[in-house]
């Protein structure tokens, strides 16, 4: 069985209490906990109490997102990302996301991949110290400085740091970055969202697009999970929305539910 975990985006005007709640009621293993949502993070609550709350309803805090725009690093930035590291470390989150700057800057080849290494390289005994995970998420958008999971691959690899940064794969941002190789043995955690709109290119697919995942959905999400389950992935799978659509519902847990029996089911029958 698919082992799946709830962000907060995809139920963005939750309490971090309904979210616990949601996430418990639906099975999952754990959860994702942001810093970009219009409420502080954990709704102010101390993170040694965000913590207690999740273990007591069998959950892990899976990640706290986001040190954004990683690799433009600065002495702010790193002050930035160890603050986000203690309090990962006093809830008991297992690591914290690191999100790519995407504002078409820093976009030149060699320029681009030497300040990828130069974050990871300041980064790595941060983490250390801290004993948590960092998870890079390659953006697809044109936009972005760090579009392919190779380069990130191929940073933390020259860094001796496979196992202390992890990949997310992202369904969507994988389909917008053209594919590519899957890089299971990297993979912390897949985010899945599907995108239904039959009238947009590729090129136009923003988050706002991003749905649960059903039977309409354009970015392959079944095959993406079931080829990187064949190449030895047993993480968990966590639903990340953007679409205003889904943050409106009046019953998200049980459209929830019904995408991921969905997914639980295809990636079954593509096994078979």
């Amino acid at each position: 069985m698919v082992p799946a975990a709830l962000n907060h985006m995809t139920v963005a005007r939750m309490s971090y209490a309904e979210l616990v709640l949601t996430a418990a009621t639906l099975g999952c293993i754990g959860i994702e906990v942001r810093n970009d949502l219009p409420q502080p993070l954990f709704d102010g609550m101390a993170p040694e109490a965000a913590g207690e709350r999740a273990r007591a309803a069998g959950l892990r805090i899976l990640a706290l997102a986001e040190v954004k725009r990683f690799n433009d690093w600065s002495a702010d930035k790193a002050a930035e990302a160890r603050a986000l590291m203690r309090i990962a470390v006093a809830s008991g989150a297992e690591a914290v996301s690191l999100i790519p700057r995407n504002d078409n800057q820093g976009m030149g080849n060699g320029e681009r991949q030497a300040k990828l290494r130069i974050a990871l390289r300041e980064l790595k005994p941060m983490l250390e110290d801290h004993g948590l995970v960092g998870l890079v998420e390659p953006l697809g958008f044109a936009s972005c400085a760090l579009r392919f999971k190779s380069e990130a691959v191929e940073a933390i690899e020259a860094l001796d740091a496979t196992g202390r940064f992890r990949l997310v794969h992202d369904t969507f941002h994988h389909h917008l970055a053209g594919g590519g190789p899957l890089f299971a043995a990297h993979t912390g955690i897949i985010h899945v969202s599907g995108v239904t709109e039959p009238s947009i290119s590729t090129a136009e697919m923003t988050d706002a697009h991003r749905m649960l995942v059903d039977g309409a959905d354009r970015l392959g999400n079944v095959a993406q999970v079931r080829a990187l389950i064949d190449a030895g992935y047993a993480g968990p799978v966590s639903f990340e929305a953007f679409s205003p659509e889904v943050h409106s519902l009046s019953d998200p847990a049980t459209a929830i539910a019904g995408s991921l029996a969905f997914i639980r089911d295809q990636v079954a029958r593509a096994a078979a």
